[in-house]
């Protein structure tokens, strides 16, 4: 009996969570693919009721769920169910944004808007699924990442990427801060007649999650660099992967000529692109893991 219970659970966790979690999450990616190719990227078939300027960034966020969110969940939850250590690194990556995704793509329509019709409320359980599955991964990655890591990151570079990267956060959040403030006083800005509660959507998201996360995944580097490790590596699976989204979702906009699209934005998220990745490839060289 005690023999089965220490074999049955490992750095993984219990078989059960191991297997669980493993297909959830191929199941996960399976259901990104289907929403993909069912919405405007392919298909068509899901009507999203928004304005249909708004499907240039709906396709570029499917670019994104197909060419990099699926194959994570997919080759994680494969790589979960054989025991490699590479899942707990690839499925921890993909919660948060997935977690953003669900909520936009089921609260940030034009519900009570006449002009807009649609059937996306048809899909509502799918996307119910994805948000589901989204937690499940990020309290199973979390528990299962490893605990002895050692931080040696050096004061000089870790100020250079912080002040970059600290300082980029406030251009970003500049932009919609100032919007924002356009719309209390004019009643309205670039984009916002059109989609008034996707453009408050995003402001709020970006503003109360992503921007924060970003501010807070520094000042971890700098007052607990180790013991932060998976929160870390979940923060910029989360920056990564939305920053990827962001910029795919601009170049469909300036591809196709869209008249909310703005140069402006588009270079602060090309440069926070780089920052980002440059910025993961610096802080994943200064972390030492020891093996489980």
């Amino acid at each position: 009996m005690n023999n089965h219970s220490y074999n049955s659970w490992n750095v993984y966790g219990s078989d059960f969570e191991r297997i669980f979690i493993g297909l959830m999450a191929i199941l996960a990616g399976i259901t990104l693919i289907y929403l993909a190719i069912s919405g405007p990227l392919v298909y068509g078939e899901i009507k999203y009721r928004t304005p249909e300027a708004i499907n240039n960034q709906l396709i570029g966020q499917d670019m994104i769920n197909l060419a990099v969110l699926a194959p994570l969940l997919i080759t994680g939850g494969i790589l979960l169910l054989l025991r490699k250590n590479a899942a707990r690194y690839l499925l921890t990556a993909t919660p948060l944004f997935l977690i953003y995704y669900a909520l936009s793509y089921t609260i940030g329509w034009e519900w009570s808007s006449p002009q807009y019709q649609g059937n996306n409320e048809k899909y509502f359980f799918y996307f119910l699924f994805i948000l589901i599955s989204a937690l499940l991964i990020l309290l199973y990655s979390y528990s299962v990442f490893p605990k002895k890591v050692t931080a040696v990151f050096r004061k000089k570079p870790l100020m250079i990427y912080s002040i970059l990267f600290v300082l980029f956060l406030l251009v970003f959040a500049g932009m919609w801060v100032g919007e924002v403030i356009e719309v209390i006083k004019t009643g309205t800005t670039r984009g916002y007649d059109i989609s008034p509660i996707a453009f408050w959507l995003v402001r709020v998201f970006d503003l109360g999650f992503s921007i924060p996360l970003g501010m807070i995944s520094v000042y971890l580097l700098w007052t607990r660099a180790s013991r932060a490790y998976p929160i870390i590596w979940l923060f910029y699976g989360f920056f990564f992967t939305q920053i990827l989204a962001v910029n795919a979702m601009g170049w469909m906009m300036f591809v196709r000529r869209d008249p909310a699209f703005a140069l402006r934005d588009l270079m602060v998220f090309s440069i926070l692109t780089l920052i980002i990745i440059s910025g993961f490839v610096f802080v994943i060289k200064n972390y030492h893991v020891e093996q489980d």
